[in-house]
């Protein structure tokens, strides 16, 4: 009885059965906004790119002063 209890939320939910169903359910919220902001740019996820800052205003300075 002690297992099933672990197993069932008090209303009677499968707990496993919806942590299962998450899984396989796709992105979560932070996945997807990280995917969003890779693929599309926006105001507010530089924390998600992989550009170097640095070096793209070092290529600019160079291209500005050629």
């Amino acid at each position: 009885m002690k297992e099933d209890k672990q197993k069932h939320t008090v209303a009677g939910t499968d707990s496993e059965a919806i942590k299962e169903q998450s899984r396989r359910s796709g992105l979560s919220y932070n996945e997807a906004k990280e995917f969003i902001a890779k693929t599309t740019g926006g105001h507010g996820t530089n924390i998600y790119s992989d550009t170097d800052a640095g070096e793209v205003k070092r290529k600019n300075q160079q291209s500005e002063g050629s």
